[in-house]
């Protein structure tokens, strides 16, 4: 039984701590010009808050999944969403381009919380079949705020300058923490047997050596990212190399969401009659063959647009389906670890996007060959983690 009466009426507070990495990006993204323009900074100076909010949360993700395996998930949960609303604050006030760095830091370090734990609660209080829907219809919903944040960010930028977007993500982030205040207990119960931290994050070393653990981590942080690569080069690709139109390339970035929308609803839909493991081979396999498609269209300079666009609909599109099952499928595997589980894999997820979105800028020559390779890559090898899981599977089977 779930250890919450009627849970499914959290599923939109849950949606909404997974949703603090994005909201936190995308809404701010319209307002990096005018931010480096009121405080007499380099832009270069202005990306970097993206990079230090990305370190927060890869470095926080990595902290509080083993600590809420020790020390429960609703203290670490409320506490890191009050850091994130304290550093908004913050950047609300920022005087300089250096202030604001460190407080979009420490704001990450605080929203990786809301990220890790939102997921493991997940696993507390659903079983493996439900938790895998759940965390699809969390995926849709975290999707539909990405496809609007930017635009909600731009009217705010418009309207009331560009400190209002920190300020509406105090009111998002307040309003949440509220909620979770209220709805959300403590969802532990299995004790991680570990007294002391260093037990508590040697879990994750005892994670690594299994096969099975590993694969489900590749085969979810893969085509995330390959979808770093992707969104970190595409400006370059169709505007620069196709000559697209700026207005009509994010349309065709639009449809890449679209694709995460619709096949993250069939995932939900069809997961509770056939289960997470054929659901992951299909979209596995998918992943792969969009890459290897686009990496033939990428190296030989066939197919043009349209065979990209194709490639890249399908490849993004499965990203949801794999997050969600993978995840479902690797906490319930270590229910006494899950927080150290599910940190392990969302910091892998963000670790690999960083570097897939390195590698592509690195590698960048104009043509469309750097993104295609990468994404490609990062198809197959999803596949090839999976069919490791499932060989440590039948290896298991025969030695019992």
């Amino acid at each position: 039984m779930p250890l919450i009466e009627r849970p499914h009426r959290l599923i939109a507070l849950l949606a909404a701590l997974q949703a603090f990495g994005p909201l936190s990006i995308d809404m701010y993204l319209p307002g990096l010009t005018a931010i480096a323009n009121d405080l007499g900074s380099q832009e270069s100076s202005i990306q970097l808050t993206i990079t230090a909010f990305l370190i927060g949360l890869f470095i926080g993700m990595l902290f509080y999944g083993p600590l809420s395996d020790r020390f429960g998930r609703r203290p670490l949960l409320l506490a890191g969403i009050s850091l994130y609303v304290g550093a908004s604050l913050g950047c609300v006030f920022a005087s300089n381009a250096e202030q604001l760095i460190l407080l979009r830091f420490v704001q990450g370090l605080g929203g990786a919380a809301a990220s890790v734990l939102g997921r493991v609660v997940v696993r507390d209080i659903f079983p493996i079949t439900e938790s895998a829907r759940v965390l699809s219809l969390m995926h849709l919903v975290t999707m539909i705020a990405t496809l609007i944040a930017p635009l909600f960010g731009g009217y705010l930028l418009l309207l009331l300058g560009w400190r209002s977007i920190f300020i509406a993500l105090i009111i998002f982030s307040a309003v949440t923490l509220a909620f979770t205040v209220w709805k959300i207990p403590e969802t532990h119960r299995e004790g991680s047997g570990e007294s002391d931290i260093i037990s508590v994050f040697a879990a994750y070393f005892r994670i690594a050596r299994h096969r099975t653990a590993i694969g489900y981590v590749l085969c979810m942080a893969l085509p995330f990212a390959g979808m770093f690569a992707y969104i970190t080069a595409s400006p370059f690709v169709y505007i620069g190399f196709f000559g697209v139109e700026p207005q009509y390339y994010a349309w065709l970035f639009s449809l890449n969401i679209g694709g995460v929308i619709l096949f993250v609803s069939l995932n939900a839909r069809l997961v509770r009659r056939v289960g997470p493991q054929p659901l992951l081979i299909v979209g596995a396999s998918c992943a792969a063959l969009s890459g290897l498609l686009l990496m033939v269209g990428g190296i030989f300079s066939v197919g043009g647009l349209t065979l990209v666009v194709i490639a890249l609909f399908g490849f993004v599109g499965v990203t949801g389906v794999l997050g969600a099952n993978c995840m479902a499928s690797l906490l319930e595997r270590y229910p006494q670890n899950a927080g150290a589980a599910a940190g392990l894999a969302v910091a892998t997820q963000f670790g690999l996007g960083a570097l897939a979105s390195f590698i592509v800028s690195f590698l960048h020559d104009g043509t469309p060959a750097p993104m295609a390779i990468t994404v490609g890559m990062c198809g197959i090898g999803s596949l090839i983690a999976l069919f490791a899981t499932r060989v440590e599977f039948v290896g298991d089977k025969r030695s019992a």
